[in-house]
């Protein structure tokens, strides 16, 4: 059994290099495993191609969802069981393992062998795989620099990696469309040599150096957990596609049946973890208020922020980039080019936020970020859909700085807030609550829009496309398509009406300049701008609304205290505090 050191040992032995090396491995770890978890989005028309499979034929847009959300919903589920492991065998040993399992994983990506359903099942099962690599980085990287830094430095270094990870996202959207212009496996290639590189750098240069809490794995908490909020996450998800004639699926037994199992299981896993000797969820820390704050406030800011993200991408492939000419094959590249402001806001706000929370506080800092973020949601609600990009660079950029200002210091706040024993497992709970957020937000926005669509969107299509003489019988075939596929078509930056008329050779029998309207870049973007609009005020209004209460909830977490409350000089009213939060 190695030994247990305390932090203060831990910063005595850190040399000045030492806490360089693991910020800059720890950043690269994070900021690929990020980068994969959004970069397929982009590279989904090219993805679909290459292995030969129409994502929008019937049957087939539980790929294209699984694709998307199978890696979030791994990264939500196994974080917090990857960080207590990381507690009890050592956070560098689990962050080295998933560097190689995230490398090995790349690798079986770009050299899927199968086409149609198999090649798509074969990159949903190894994105799978990719994503259990992802989540022992993730989990484990905020621990070991929180061990790494000394307090004085510890919002900073949280605070570029933190940002770093959160750029990753939007970063990816951009490496997708420019990847996927080259050849649909170069989306997975990229990770290959960095994953390789990352993997035999981190094996040569972390080191334990942290605390280490030998204990019992928790199986019925490990069980519990993952399948409860496995099976949530997973009904969410098949709640957004069409039933029985519904243009949603809540009504689907499935998905209720999975709702109610998910919930039950977690209930019973909440009440195991107040009754195992070693949980693997430190129910305790909630006690803490600058813990329970900061992950609600986390919680809240990470669904507003997926939504954004999908709508945006959606309104530039799909309306505002079609309109000024760009060919539907070119849009999910400049899509991830005019969203650069909101990765450079996050660039900008970050760090700086992160250095001087240290000295400040997180408060002041991260309260203020999110009620930027929400002025910013406010802000996109009075543009038009054919927007001046100036002024839509402005509110991303605006965003950006946002949620910059509000990721460094309330990680740090979260992080700074445990006793040193915990740090792993809650960096896993953290990202948790991030990772849960985010798969929330597609099943949540999307219901939101998709609601909003079938309200407007059927007849809208239907008389638009009796008015460039589409026989009566097909152009209302056409407007009972289900709003998700709409929705999911303009996601994708695909040319819906040309994609439905072809093969029903209708396209032939109309006149040669209507045939020309239907197929052209402005038809189908006008035609959908107004419906998509009436979705998209109800969209950003919740999203603006969750911005709100995390600021409230973020304003609420507590003075900034400068001493570590795990050193020796804490005062007595601190360790009392502690004390509240069981050790494992």
């Amino acid at each position: 059994m190695s030994t247990v050191r305390d932090s203060g040992a831990a910063e005595r032995e850190t040399d000045g290099r030492y806490k360089w090396v693991a910020l800059s491995n720890t950043t690269m770890g994070v900021l690929i495993a990020t980068i994969d978890g959004s970069i397929v989005i982009i590279s989904l028309p090219a993805i679909f191609r290459g292995i030969g499979l129409d994502p929008l034929a019937p049957g087939n847009i539980g790929y294209l969802l699984w694709m998307i959300l199978g890696y979030i919903l791994v990264s939500a589920v196994l974080v917090v069981a990857l960080g207590r492991l990381g507690d009890m065998f050592g956070r560098v040993r689990m962050y080295n393992m998933g560097f190689a399992i995230f490398a090995c994983a790349s690798l079986a990506l770009s050299l899927d062998p199968l086409t149609g359903g198999s090649g798509a099942l074969w990159l949903i099962g190894f994105r799978i795989v990719q994503a259990v690599g992802g989540s022992m980085l993730t989990a484990n990287s905020a621990a070991i620099l929180t061990d790494a830094f000394p307090a004085r430095q510890r919002g900073m270094a949280l605070g570029i990696n933190q940002i770093t990870a959160l750029a990753g996202q939007f970063l990816g959207l951009l490496a997708g469309g420019l990847l996927a212009t080259i050849d649909w496996r170069a989306v997975f290639w990229v990770s290959v040599p960095i994953g390789v590189v990352g993997t035999f750098w981190s094996y040569r240069s972390l080191r334990e150096i942290g605390s280490r809490k030998p204990g019992r794995i928790d199986w019925v908490g490990n069980l519990t957990f993952t399948a409860g909020a496995g099976a949530l996450l997973a009904a969410i998800t098949y709640g957004i596609q069409p039933y029985g004639g519904h243009s949603t699926g809540w009504t689907n037994p499935y998905v209720l049946g999975g709702l109610g199992t998910g919930v039950t299981l977690l209930i019973t896993f909440c009440v195991a973890e107040t009754k195992i000797a070693d949980p693997m969820f430190q129910l305790g820390l909630f006690r803490i208020r600058a813990f329970a704050a900061g992950n609600l406030a986390a919680l809240l800011i990470a669904i507003a922020r997926g939504g954004m993200q999908f709508m945006l991408i959606i309104w530039l492939q799909g309306i505002w980039l079609p309109l000024r000419g760009y060919d539907f094959e070119r849009t999910p590249l400049w899509a991830g080019i005019f969203m650069l402001p909101l990765t450079i806001g996050f660039l900008l706000g970050g760090p700086v936020s992160g250095y001087l929370s240290d000295r400040y506080g997180a408060r002041l800092f991260a309260t203020t970020g999110l009620v930027l973020v929400a002025a910013a949601f406010v802000g996109l609600l009075t543009l038009p859909v054919d927007f001046p990009y100036p002024a839509f660079a402005g509110l991303l950029l605006l965003s950006g700085l946002g949620q910059g200002m509000f990721s460094a210091p309330n990680t740090s706040a979260i992080m700074g807030s445990v006793p040193s024993g915990q740090r792993g497992v809650a960096s896993g709970m953290r990202s948790t609550f991030q990772n849960s957020g985010t798969a929330l937000s597609i099943g949540l926005f999307f219901s939101l829009m998709i609601t909003g669509l079938a309200g407007t969107l059927p007849h809208t299509l239907d008389s638009g496309l009796r008015a460039q003489g589409v026989p009566a019988g097909t152009a209302a075939q056409v407007a009972q398509l289900p709003p998700v596929s709409t929705l999911f078509a303009t996601f994708l930056g695909n040319n819906l009406i040309g994609h439905l008329l072809g093969p029903s050779g209708v396209l032939h029998t109309l006149p040669a300049h209507n045939a020309q309207a239907l197929t052209g870049m402005r038809f189908f973007p006008e035609l959908i701008s107004g419906p998509f609009h009436h979705g998209l005020v109800i969209v950003f209004s919740a999203a603006a609304v969750m911005a709100l209460v995390g600021a409230t909830a973020s304003a609420l977490r507590g003075r900034h205290s400068t001493t570590e409350p795990d050193e020796p000089t804490n005062s007595a009213r601190e360790q009392r505090t502690w004390r509240k939060a069981p050790s494992s």
